[in-house]
């Protein structure tokens, strides 16, 4: 038509580079990161950044495979930037790995480059060996936690890697193409080889834009990484604090007096993590309550109301949110309605434990039945959880038949069960392998489960189905007693009885010292299952 703009004019792709780009401009003196003794302006982290992505750009080419195998520390969260600006893919492992995991991880995604914290060298000294398009190990010191690296693993280390950096190199704080790929995370692998899932750049801007409107991320934002980076890259929220201009504080591990600490000293008003991170700062011997506001965005698994409850007695805000590696992190919330603040503490807790609405950024989830219909919005009616949308990945890399799976008739498949409720609101209920059959009933291990955790004796507890003669299967709990109380499981399993239809009610239950678990703590049921049928067989 006469007259219509130019689309450069009204139309510019989207990426996550331009919130740094924005705010070591507009905020070039105010603190970004901060790591035991080291501190960053908004100016200094940009610069930074550049400099990385200049010498990166003298050994990749476009859409090359740039790994980090590290903790939480200011490099890892510059190469959240560095890497796409130098047009780059990031690849963040996870540090709990072993030497033959990172290798596989490392082969299919075609790894050129590869960063590694020092603590961690020794896992990947047969790396080069084993990945044939592996080009380089940097080795990445950390003040906070010197140790020794073994030797003749690096082919540099990070303060050298840097000084390579061509002054004159121009960049470009942006891309072509907004569905370019800006990272792939890869799966944990519990029921197979780990995938690899593809973000956007256009994916990632749009999250962490999500992230910063229902965190309510600002210039005044603390925010304290216990959620690991390798994680779905930390639920996006690199991108997501540095787009409100807010500080980014590093924590290399989870520990509860350091958690604590941090809270104390450096006004830490934001932290992300699985209901084990809220457990051990509810449960800490440091545990007081705060003066002032603590906000802690949970996922990973659904929260106990107990542990809930715990955090708002010591004035902590507790956000529930929901979603998968495949779906960028949190894609729904627990919006909490004013009518809740009038409700019993404990009756406020058991509704903030719900999964909730899509996010600002996402569409609606649905919860259907294997012919693709909605479920009756009944809050009994279990169904699978299928999303779609913009926060939905691209797909699974270097794997088309499991993506066509994942995508069947248009919508993103979780293999997660939920209900939902009358008021919109979803609730999960299980992981669809996880869900037990006794009798023709279905039983949720996640309500058998929060019915336990809610005994005051109780820190953790994981529910999987065992082989019963009589009924198929039958639940057995494996439990996690808090330091200094005691409870025997007669006296467990009849206050369960008093909370749940009996044929619910485990008839066996195991105190545990520990429970396995993933490195973002998930508990993994397949490996309590395994004990279990192996015990079954022998």
């Amino acid at each position: 038509m006469p007259g219509t703009p130019s689309p450069a004019a009204n139309h510019s792709e989207l990426s996550p580079l331009r919130f740094l780009e924005r705010s070591a401009a507009v905020f070039p003196d105010r603190t970004a990161i901060v790591h035991g003794d080291r501190r960053y302006t908004y100016r200094e982290f940009g610069a930074e950044v550049e400099r990385l992505a200049r010498v990166l750009r003298t050994r990749i080419e476009p859409g090359d495979r740039v790994a980090y195998l590290s903790p939480n520390t200011p490099e890892l969260l510059m190469a959240h930037f560095a890497v796409p600006l130098a047009g780059g893919v990031l690849i963040a492992l996870n540090s709990r790995l072993a030497g033959p995991e990172l290798e596989y991880i490392l082969d299919h995604s075609g790894a050129r480059v590869l960063f590694v914290d020092s603590e961690f060298l020794g896992s990947v000294a047969a790396a080069r060996a084993q990945v044939p398009t592996l080009h380089e190990i940097v080795e990445i010191p950390d003040s906070t936690n010197p140790v020794y690296a073994p030797p003749g693993v690096a082919t540099a280390v990070y303060p050298e890697f840097l000084d390579g950096a061509p002054d004159d190199a121009p960049l470009h704080w942006g891309v072509e193409d907004e569905l370019q790929v800006i990272a792939i995370n890869y799966t944990s692998g519990t029921t197979g080889k780990p995938k690899g899932v593809m973000y956007s750049h256009r994916g990632a801007y749009l999250n962490s834009l999500g992230e910063t409107f229902h965190n309510g991320f600002t210039g005044d934002t603390k925010y304290l990484w216990t959620l690991p980076m390798f994680h779905c890259n930390g639920w996006c929220t690199p991108w997501a604090v540095t787009a409100a201009g807010g500080t980014h504080v590093c924590l290399r591990a989870v520990r509860a007096d350091a958690v604590w600490d941090a809270i104390d000293h450096l006004g830490i008003t934001h932290l992300c993590g699985a209901p084990t991170v809220c457990s051990t700062i509810a449960d800490a011997p440091q545990a007081h309550p705060l003066a002032a506001p603590l906000r802690i965005t949970t996922a990973g698994a659904p929260p106990s109301p107990t542990v809930i409850g715990q955090l708002e007695s010591l004035g902590v805000s507790v956000v529930h949110v929901y979603g998968l590696t495949e779906v960028y992190g949190p894609y729904t919330i627990c919006e909490p309605q004013d009518s809740w603040a009038a409700l019993d503490p404990a009756e406020r807790a058991v509704l903030m434990s719900r999964q909730g609405v899509g996010m600002l950024q996402a569409e609606n989830a649905r919860v259907v039945d294997q012919q693709m219909r909605d479920v009756p919005a009944d809050g009994q009616t279990m169904g699978e959880i299928v999303l779609r949308g913009n926060n939905v990945m691209l797909g699974y890399y270097r794997d088309e038949a499991a993506t066509a799976e994942a995508f069947a008739g248009g919508w993103f498949h979780t293999g997660d069960l939920g209900v939902m409720h009358p008021d919109g609101y979803l609730q999960l209920k299980d992981r669809a392998k996880d869900i037990i059959i006794s009798g023709g009933e279905n039983i949720s291990t996640v309500e058998v489960e929060q019915a336990i955790i809610s005994h005051p004796a109780v820190a953790d507890v994981a529910v999987v189905g065992v082989p019963d003669q009589k009924w198929g299967e039958r639940p057995k709990a494996f439990v996690l007693l808090r330091p200094g109380s005691a409870a025997t499981a007669e006296e467990l399993v009849e206050y369960t009885r008093g909370l749940l239809a009996g044929y619910k009610v485990p008839r066996e239950i195991v105190f545990a010292e520990d429970l396995p678990r993933t490195p973002t703590g998930k508990i993994r049921k397949n490996e309590l299952r395994a004990q279990e049928d192996a015990a079954t067989t022998a």
